[in-house]
């Protein structure tokens, strides 16, 4: 498995902000509605991959402690308490040079050569699967074919409004092997960040419509809608749109609200008539401040 700090180009002391920063930039150069080649396509799931793990903190505590076994921690964890009890092993942390102690390759051990060793290993009674989706599938809810012992498959459903570290339970008599669970993960999205029910998202505003006033379309997970700009808007203002976020977890038709924070375009390769007019405004504006910082300093000598 790849390095994920090495994916995003940071280092491992990295905070939240370098991490979200370096996503963003590679995730506009490799996505394949750029790019189009496979080559792309699978360096944009690396990348998706690695801001999963490292954008949220108990996963990325787990990753940095466990390396490529972080999905499994909870379970090397369990089997260290009964060894300690035992007197059996004990999970080290990567040592200075990134490899696991006692690992030459350092590629550190596979989560099934841990166990090998520890006598009385007992198998849970309960399953997970992990299962990565997208916020897409997220919003509307989908599914997911999983292979069973004995090469039997069954179909399972992951209901709307998921979110990640989210478990859905699968019941035994769906199975015939015990309880199984989803452990759900969600991939990143190019346009919309997560909070809860709540997605936030940039939409761009060009220069006229922001000192005008206008309508602009606003992308949600159902389709655009329009969004009225009221005139002299600034860039960095936020504006709430109601019920266009993800849904509640088992109550589907309560949605979040979607935040559209402004970012406005400045127009490029003017014209020179639209430079005159641009002139103009400038002259008039200077003209208004002079006119009024002389009324202020004539209401001040009387």
């Amino acid at each position: 498995m790849a390095d994920f700090y090495g994916v995003l180009g940071v280092s491992r002391d990295a905070n939240e902000k370098e991490i979200r920063q370096a996503y963003r930039k590679l995730a506009r150069e490799h996505h394949p509605d750029v790019n189009g080649s496979g080559a792309s396509d699978e360096r944009f799931k690396s990348i998706n991959e690695a801001y999963s793990v490292l954008s949220d903190p108990d996963k990325r505590r787990r990753y940095d402690r466990y390396g490529d076994n972080w999905e499994h921690s909870e379970r090397i964890e369990q089997e260290e308490a009964r060894a300690r009890q035992r007197g059996g092993f004990h999970w080290s942390d990567r040592n200075s040079s990134g490899r696991f102690p006692g690992d030459p390759s350092g590629r550190g051990f596979s989560f099934e050569s841990l166990f090998s060793d520890i006598g009385g290993f007992s198998q849970p009674r309960t399953v997970e699967h992990p299962v990565e989706i997208t916020l897409e599938e997220a919003f509307a809810g989908s599914t997911r074919v999983l292979r069973l012992e004995g090469g039997r498959r069954i179909e399972v459903k992951i209901p709307a409004g998921v979110d990640n570290g989210s478990r859905v339970h699968i019941p035994p008599r769906g199975t015939g092997q015990g309880d199984m669970y989803l452990a759900v993960s969600v991939k990143p999205h190019p346009t919309f960040q997560r909070k809860g029910k709540d997605l936030s998202a940039d939409v761009d505003v060009r220069l006229e419509t922001a000192i005008l006033g206008g309508d602009v379309n606003v992308d949600t997970l159902t389709g655009q809608v329009a969004l009225i700009i009221p005139p002299e808007t600034q860039n960095g203002q936020r504006f709430r749109l109601a019920g266009r976020g993800m849904p509640e977890l088992q109550n589907s038709k309560s949605k979040g609200s979607l935040y559209a924070t402004v970012k406005v375009v400045l127009p490029t390769d003017l014209s020179e008539p639209e430079k005159e007019l641009f002139r103009q405004i400038k002259e008039l504006r200077e003209d208004r401040d002079t006119a009024a910082k002389s009324e202020s300093s004539t209401g001040k000598d009387q």
